[in-house]
């Protein structure tokens, strides 16, 4: 066999390996979007590998939950509010209280997605054309318009194997592109082992960011939504082991990602006391040290994080709504399409207005753990009934790892609750 061919056959195999990601793609495009990029970098920039053990804390219990959700969808057939709204006392309140918060948390995500993609776009062009510096406003705007545009057009489609092809590509770019960055910046392999140690630091804003590192980690809307994408992918209760497997590379995928930003951020920028405050910040956080290459490099990340996040940020709505009222996946309805389009306008709120994308993004992810405790409970409560899951129901490990996760979230809430406050 040629050198031509067996090479030919290695790419094959490669970009079949790449496509043959099953829901869990959904899982780490709600994840890792440019809120959690900016989060990781805030924080390796501000406090190194200190917050480490949060991020590792915050995927475990991701990939528990993940799991749980799909185990109940291909046991049930049901999908998340739609076994709530029927099984659970005062069921439909809390399906309804889930829907508002998290659709509140992920809109408003999605306008510092926005706004962060479209200043991105501004400081790259501004580096080979400086003079529009003077119109960063009406390009920034347009940008922004642009891409919120297009991505709506995409969705149109309906089709959720094209969403999931699109989301494999952003994601394979973004996870290739951060981890490629750690070539030219790398912590010192104590600063990791600290960073396993739990500590919150003890200064303004960081139980803010550590509130922060969890809403965006451990996203409700990714787990609820985990039913409906399991069932858009059509497995069923054969394919139990498909899930399991589907839910540990997700989470150890974002671990591995969000990590790697870290520690980018961490090597780059923490030793040299260099703090991110504007988007500029972030485009620069590897030209000192590694030069135009690296930045490059994790620039074409950082988009790819963003871009990535848009799609389920813009589906998330429609797609609760749908679950509450039927249970199923239907990307071609009136109200997806409604819904989504109401989504594309509030995301231009942050470019419109002209605001600092970064302080809006990390408070907008504060609010995604205040209805985690719920969304946590009601799995509990769903994957263990006996009537429901039959021989099925959760093993004593994953309750035990549910349990953890409800603490978690808890503590995660109340500070997240004190950290808003002292904000405000």
């Amino acid at each position: 066999m040629s050198k031509t061919k067996t090479n030919k056959s290695l790419l094959q195999k490669l970009i079949a390996l790449v496509l043959s990601f099953g829901p869990g793609i959904f899982a780490i495009g709600y994840t890792i979007g440019t809120g959690s990029v900016t989060s990781m970098i805030v924080a390796g920039s501000s406090f190194g590998m200190q917050l480490l053990w949060v991020l590792l804390l915050s995927c475990i219990f991701s990939g528990v939950l993940i799991f749980s959700y799909g185990q109940y969808a291909l046991v049930t057939g049901e999908t998340a509010l739609f076994g709530f709204k029927n099984h659970l006392k005062a069921g439909k309140l809390i399906a309804i209280l889930i829907i508002v918060g998290i659709s509140f948390g992920q809109w408003n995500s999605l306008t510092g997605i926005l706004g962060i993609s479209a200043n991105m776009i501004f400081e790259i062009l501004a580096i080979y054309f400086p003079a529009i510096s003077n119109s960063e406003y009406e390009i920034v705007l347009g940008v922004a318009i642009v891409i919120i545009i297009a991505f709506y057009a995409l969705l149109m489609v309906g089709k959720y194997t094209f969403f999931e092809k699109i989301l494999v590509i952003f994601v394979s770019i973004m996870g290739l592109s951060f981890i490629a960055s750690l070539f030219f910046v790398f912590p010192q392999p104590a600063e990791i082992i600290e960073g396993l140690l739990p500590s919150i630091p003890d200064v303004e804003g960081g139980k803010m960011l550590t509130a922060a590192f969890v809403g965006t980690t451990m996203a409700s809307a990714t787990f609820l939504s985990r039913p409906l994408f399991v069932k858009g992918k059509g497995w069923t209760i054969k394919d139990l082991k498909k899930q399991k497997n589907d839910s540990i590379t997700a989470a150890v995928l974002v671990f591995v990602i969000s990590g790697s930003i870290m520690a980018v951020a961490c090597g780059a920028l923490f030793h040299e006391g260099k703090v991110v405050t504007k988007v500029l910040d972030m485009v620069n956080t590897l030209e000192p040290v590694a030069g135009r290459f690296a930045l490059t490099i994790f620039v074409f990340g950082t988009l790819s994080a963003g871009l990535s996040s848009i799609f389920p940020c813009l589906m998330i709505a429609p797609l609760l709504l749908a679950d509450y009222q039927e249970g199923k996946l239907d990307t071609n309805s009136k109200q997806f399409r409604i819904v989504t389009a109401i989504a594309a306008l509030v995301a231009l709120w942050v470019p419109i207005a002209g605001q600092n994308p970064i302080q809006a993004q990390i408070l907008t992810q504060v609010f995604n753990v205040f209805v985690l405790p719920l969304v946590i409970i009601g799995i509990i409560i769903l994957a263990n009934s006996k009537k429901r899951m039959g021989e099925y129901k959760l093993s004593w490990a994953v309750n035990a790892g549910l349990g953890l996760a409800l603490i978690f979230s808890l503590i995660i809430s109340w500070n997240g609750a004190v950290a808003v406050l002292n904000y405000l």
